[in-house]
């Protein structure tokens, strides 16, 4: 026992370290590149061979770190990643963006919340005080559950130039806005708007979450969130 202990001892400290330390450089040059980032790319920059991103990028997507995006184009930060992101809080939205979601919640009965998007996470910067998220970590954990989950998914999609396909994704990109119902509650569902940077890019999306009813007969709640998105979108870039 001793010696099989001393044998594994040995091999973390001579070989594991400088392993760890290259999947940690994958990861953070995917991080870096952002969605669609090939292997053969993630081999030039990091002047690494091929054999070798290709295994250590197995490996992330087998650990759930990294995803491969459905056309097979290339990698994107995964699961994990999102779970580490979502246990460290993200800092306190300013005031002005707090006044605006304040304002929207006025206007509209139901669940308002802000959440922000960095890569392949979701983070939520603003929850309802008065309708609190049913299950705030199954959000980052599973995407397409939510409306805020979707509308990433399908920006992801559309970014990487890839076909929508069917389903929601295809209807998100569409709308131009997501919709989610049934997920978390039969009754209820769930609209979330994009908020897009000066360059056009996913930064937030704000939500409505409510009665399953008026998720499919919205009528004026899509000029409200459409409104309060756009007026939010500078403060956000």
């Amino acid at each position: 026992m001793a010696g099989e202990r001393g044998a594994v001892e040995s091999g973390l400290h001579a070989r594991q370290p400088k392993a760890i330390h290259s999947a940690f450089t994958v990861l953070e040059e995917v991080a870096r590149c952002g969605p669609g980032i090939t292997a053969r790319e993630i081999s030039a920059n990091l002047r690494m061979s091929r054999a070798t991103a290709y295994r250590l990028l197995n490996l992330l997507v087998q650990e759930e770190y990294l995803v491969r995006l459905g056309d097979l184009s290339g990698f994107a930060l995964g699961r994990k990643v999102a779970e580490l992101v979502h246990v460290v809080a993200p800092p306190r939205p300013p005031q002005a963006v707090r006044d605006i979601v304040a304002s929207v919640r006025e206007h509209l009965r139901g669940g308002v919340h802000l959440v922000g998007y960095a890569g392949t996470a979701l983070r939520i910067l603003d929850e309802d005080p008065d309708y609190r998220l049913t299950d705030a970590s199954r959000l980052s954990r599973e995407l397409e559950s939510s409306a805020m989950g979707r509308l990433l998914l399908a920006d992801l999609r559309r970014e990487a130039d890839a076909d929508a396909g069917d389903g929601f994704v295809a209807e998100t990109i569409a709308r131009g806005f997501a919709v989610q119902t049934g997920s978390f509650d039969p009754a209820r569902g769930c609209l979330a708007f994009p908020i897009r940077d000066g360059d056009g890019r996913l930064v937030a999306s704000l939500s409505l979450c409510t009665a399953k009813e008026r998720v499919e007969h919205p009528g004026r709640l899509l000029d409200e969130l459409r409104d309060g998105a756009a007026r939010l979108g500078p403060l956000l870039s």
